[in-house]
């Protein structure tokens, strides 16, 4: 069966891994970034014809309705899935937090997703045909991290958020699941120091950092029909860290 996805933070790292498996499933691809990346343009140019991209900065919560749902997606496209990918990290000590700073990131990573997933249950209850959500975590709500307590802050509210959409709406066909990714070499890990690296990757059981391709591969499985028995769940690709 042909799907429509939507996916948010297309142009590069996991979120260009996630369209490119969306696009190797045979699907169609909605994807929406702040902007366009060479990458993602000769991914697009390799998929004629399924590969649809709107410009949107999710610090825009309020602007997911009117803009990504309305003028993008529209009512007479029905969506299958939706992926919530785009993050933005605000890495500190507690101590020296900052409030504005912290609702600039709770704006990308908690609020325009819970927007999003709002817009796309009604998508779906308005199609009839139900659909699978899938929210892009992170490691650092379960295992902490110093310096990441209030990013990880954020993955935390989106778990609890899926969890209850899942019981909220699961009886109309609609699912929805988290994909728990551990430590990924991507532009939002790239300020971390060799040293910082070397110290993540050996609290991992493969002592490397986990690959795209796993992440998105599980992204993909969560949003096909194998997985229509699974909803309400944290899927943790992580490298193994214990």
């Amino acid at each position: 069966m042909s799907k429509n996805i939507l996916v948010t933070g297309v142009s590069r790292g996991l979120g260009l891994a996630i369209a490119r498996a969306v696009l190797e499933a045979g699907w169609s691809l909605f994807g929406v970034s702040r902007t366009r990346s060479p990458e993602f343009d000769s991914l697009a140019a390799a998929h004629p014809g399924r590969v649809h991209f709107f410009a949107h900065d999710l610090a825009d919560a309020d602007g997911v309705r009117t803009r990504v749902f309305k003028e993008f997606v529209g009512l007479d496209t029905p969506l299958h899935g939706f992926v919530n990918n785009a993050a933005v990290a605000y890495d500190d000590l507690v101590t020296n937090l900052e409030l504005e700073r912290l609702e600039a990131m709770y704006a990308v990573n908690v609020f325009a997703p819970m927007m999003a997933t709002r817009q796309a249950i009604r998508n779906m209850l308005l199609h009839g045909g139900g659909g699978s959500i899938v929210h892009v975590s992170s490691i650092s709500a379960h295992t902490g991290y110093k310096g990441l307590a209030m990013y990880a802050s954020t993955k935390g509210a989106l778990e609890a958020f899926s969890k209850n959409t899942a019981r909220e709406w699961g009886e109309r066909g609609i699912r929805s699941n988290c994909v728990v990714a551990g430590f990924m070499e991507t532009d939002m890990s790239g300020a971390l120091g060799e040293e910082q690296r070397r110290r993540i990757f050996e609290r991992t059981a493969l002592k490397r950092p986990v690959a795209l391709e796993s992440v998105a591969a599980t992204c993909v499985f969560l949003l096909g029909g194998e997985s229509c028995s699974i909803t309400g769940q944290n899927v943790v690709v992580d490298s193994g860290v214990f």
